[in-house]
């Protein structure tokens, strides 16, 4: 059953029926057949599809926000700005798609030599609910420019929004039936990745997730692109501007009530701007107001559900246990819904949960460092790869830094950000393959060499 519950009350909104084998088989079958017809449409309908969608997230987008905020808990601004997100996602490949699709030519003894790159054919897209409409068209705009068809397995407490989109897909003239959803679990899985037409999974969510999905796929020698966990660092220097790295790592950090795969979660300070860095962060997390996710006053909503906040809860107090220290919230809050307290948590060392662990939620770790390359081997400290921001007055210093980064992305004096213009993805447990740009859009092609004597 795939029920979407309001995280702010509890309160049911709507519950879906998973779909039999019957009727996901088939609709397998129809998205296969979709994808050969659009396999044949020229690259300006393409590219005019992805307009005409694009305009549609626009129109549709107060009902698109209102759908999010009551099935996941997304404040309406920030379901409002995913929105928007989808739609730039849609503009970019409607402009550049085209380009990146096309064939590179070699110079070989061959009279012509080339790779093109030919679409896949079905893409899976197993989803998660954080972000449930930028997740899912992160992975299909790419797969659809290409010439894929995609099926969505939604997360099962985010149905409604999956569902919209599907219609909004259906309305911008897309080949019919070429993007669908199925609710599924994952553990129903391996008849569709068996399939002959699907050929790439392409998974955002756990590493437990990750794991099982990768097994299925190759057990049936499908390739796979895996999205998952991270718990990145952001490192401050003692030239750093601690103002200014104090209100990114706040933003960051309690984007989407902490509930952000890429958001910066282990702040790692050096001696000299420690404790000036503890007390802007102590301030700042002090100023935000958890309310009613509708509510213009409210800088931070509840999170997903209650199960995922007795895991935060039960990571903070192990941790406090092995000697953090909280210097804000550490609690649930009172009521009906999902609602943790924002917290900061300071001294936080290797080996407990809070530094080991991803802690998806309303929760900064402070970790101080004796020095700087000290800052530096704690940020390499961990089994997530995802990405590391650096904050420094140095930049060249930074830029030479980061090629050593055991990671998939940095940013200095910046924080990590998906962006249609720049590959997405993590290294280690973080998982592999990426997502956005051309080689997002590759991912999804089957490349093939030619060779013309």
């Amino acid at each position: 059953m795939f029920t979407s519950r309001d995280p702010s009350s509890g309160a049911i909104i709507q519950s879906f029926r998973s779909h039999t084998s019957t009727r996901i088989n088939r609709i397998v079958d129809r998205v296969s057949a979709a994808q050969v017809r659009w396999a044949a449409t020229a690259p300006s309908e393409r590219s005019a599809c992805l307009m005409r969608l694009a305009a549609l997230l626009r129109e549709q987008r107060q009902v698109l926000a209102s759908t999010m905020t009551d099935e996941m808990g997304k404040r309406t601004i920030e379901a409002l700005g995913e929105v928007e997100k989808c739609a730039l996602v849609c503009d970019f490949y409607a402009v550049h798609g085209q380009a990146f699709l096309e064939p590179e030519r070699f110079i070989t003894e061959a009279g012509e030599s080339y790779v093109e790159y030919p679409p896949a054919g079905v893409v899976l897209a197993v989803m998660p609910w954080n972000f449930p409409l930028w997740q899912i068209l992160r992975c299909a705009v790419p797969a659809l420019v290409a010439g894929n068809g995609v099926l969505v397995k939604p997360a099962p407490s985010t149905p409604a929004t999956a569902l919209m989109l599907e219609s909004l897909v259906a309305d911008a003239g897309f080949t019919p039936d070429l993007l669908r959803v199925i609710l599924a679990e994952v553990r129903n899985l391996e008849p569709v990745i068996a399939h002959p037409a699907v050929a790439v999974v392409s998974l955002t969510g756990s590493e437990r997730a990750g794991r099982a999905v990768a097994e299925l796929a190759g057990k049936h020698l499908k390739r796979s692109v895996l999205e998952l966990g991270g718990s990145n660092p952001l490192v401050v220097f003692a030239d750093a501007d601690v103002e200014a790295a104090v209100a990114a790592a706040t933003s960051a950090r309690f984007l989407n009530c902490g509930q952000s795969c890429i958001a910066p979660k282990r702040l790692i300070v050096v001696p000299e701007v420690a404790d000036a860095f503890a007390a802007g962060m102590a301030k700042a997390v002090a100023a935000l107001r958890t309310g009613d996710p509708r509510a213009v006053d409210a800088t931070l909503g509840p999170m997903a559900n209650r199960e995922a906040r007795a895991l935060l809860h039960g990571q903070v107090r192990a941790s406090l246990a092995a000697g953090a220290i909280c210097l804000a919230g550490g609690e649930p809050l009172p009521g009906a819904g999902a609602f943790y307290a924002p917290t900061l948590l300071d001294h936080v060392l290797p080996g407990m949960p809070a530094f080991d662990d991803e802690l998806f939620g309303p929760v900064a770790c402070l970790v101080r460092a004796v020095s700087e390359s000290h800052a530096l081997e704690l940020a390499a400290n961990s089994r997530f790869g995802l990405g590391a921001s650096l904050w420094t007055a140095d930049v060249e210093r930074a830029s030479r830094l980061a090629r050593f980064m055991p990671v998939g992305m940095v940013a200095i004096n910046a924080t990590e950000r998906s962006d249609p213009r720049l590959p997405f993805g993590g290294v280690k447990a973080s998982g592999y393959g990426r997502e956005l740009s051309y080689h997002g859009l590759r991912e999804f092609t089957s490349p093939r060499s030619v060779w013309i004597r």
